[in-house]
């Protein structure tokens, strides 16, 4: 089987994603095309013009299956070289451009989001990375079509994307052992530092657990950029200037190795965040033993029960104090050596890889 990959804005997760794929599915031979993930509206709207113009023998030159993600301009794309048009080709949603949290600059106006509808509307196939990721593009798709002054084709498109499915970016398990009893807790926050991960929940709540004196060793880990929330600095500072909270991390670990022992070592995994997919950073500290700790909303009721999720709010203060209420219940539980862990086998790849390669066998019928 010949497939060929469109990945037109390739970020880290994209890269997570397709790597696992080309792992777990070797008998596939893959031919890849990616853009770099950079000048974002630049890039969903030219990338069909830059590969028509300047990948199109690459293009032509004959797949079984295509396998684009959601930044793609596939409608154009399959318009600009009619071979694609005859290729079964399957959309893979990483994201959306509907719940994106308002002030993200870049992904500013109407047109992300068209661009979703049409990549969508131009795919045999339709796959998402969680059930929140799915139901916030149907119900976005529907809301901007509804302000179409006239046609607007809300019921056609809906029924058309109606057979799309779940099916999560696989992770990798691992041996872990159960963590053992102790007076302190360590706490690793690994994600991208931007304010879209909530570090102005994390600066709250790093408030709270310090009038409370709670004994926490924090980890704070994550990709960073040259230009970051001013949030950072403010928890670095008072996680420092507390007599009971210790900093044992600040910033990024690149190395793959290091970062394992990191996770290996922490006893909680915790999110903050106002937008999350399927919150990967998580579930891949979970499959090393982390407890998880998340706001019950975005995609983490999907993968966590109740006891894991922390109750949320439009006010920062109120959903931090109930973090750190639930903080204080997990250092119980680390005294008496009941920290649990989950099981996440069945979005491990060796689950997830076979459905794969089943939605493309069904594709060539």
């Amino acid at each position: 089987m010949r497939v060929l990959v469109l990945s037109a804005y390739h970020a880290d997760s994209h890269r997570h994603w397709l790597d696992g794929l080309m792992r777990y599915l070797p008998n596939i031979e893959w031919t890849v095309l990616s853009l770099p993930a950079r000048y974002f509206s630049w890039r969903i709207r030219g990338n069909s013009l830059s590969w028509a113009m300047q990948q199109r023998t690459v293009l032509a030159a004959g797949y079984d299956i295509v396998l684009a993600t959601s930044m793609t301009d596939l409608s154009a794309l399959r318009g600009l070289v009619p071979e694609l048009g005859r290729i079964p080709t399957v959309v893979y949603f990483h994201e959306n451009q509907f719940s994106y949290p308002q002030n993200t600059q870049q992904r500013s106006g109407v047109e992300p989001q068209i661009l979703n509808i049409y990549t969508a509307l131009a795919a045999d196939k339709v796959l998402f990375n969680s059930d929140y990721n799915r139901r916030t593009l149907l119900a976005g798709a529907d809301s901007l079509l509804a302000k179409l002054p006239d046609f607007a084709p809300r019921s056609e498109v809906a029924t058309q994307l109606a057979n799309s499915q779940v099916l999560p970016v696989g992770i990798e398990l691992h041996d872990y052992s159960p963590r053992p009893a102790g007076a302190r807790l360590s706490v690793l926050w690994n994600h991208r530092w931007e304010y879209d991960k909530g570090p102005d929940r994390l600066l709250a709540l790093v408030k709270e657990c310090v009038e409370h004196s709670l004994p926490l060793d924090f980890y704070i880990a994550g990709q960073q950029f040259r230009h970051h929330p001013q949030e950072f600095t403010k928890i670095k500072a008072m996680i420092e200037g507390s007599e009971t909270l210790a900093l044992c991390q600040w910033g990024y670990v690149a190395e793959a190795s290091r970062y394992g022992e990191l996770l290996s070592r922490c006893d909680v995994v915790l999110s903050t965040a106002i937008h999350d997919f399927q919150g990967l950073a998580v579930l891949e500290a979970v499959a090393q033993g982390c407890t998880p700790l998340v706001p019950d909303r975005l995609c983490y009721p999907e993968w966590f029960g109740e006891e894991y999720r922390y109750a949320v709010s439009d006010d920062v203060q109120l959903e931090a104090s109930a973090c750190r209420a639930q903080l204080q219940n997990l250092l119980i539980k680390k005294e008496q050596g009941n920290l649990a862990s989950v099981d996440v086998s069945t979005l491990s790849w060796q689950h997830l890889a076979p459905r794969y390669q089943q939605i493309f066998d069904d594709l060539l019928g």
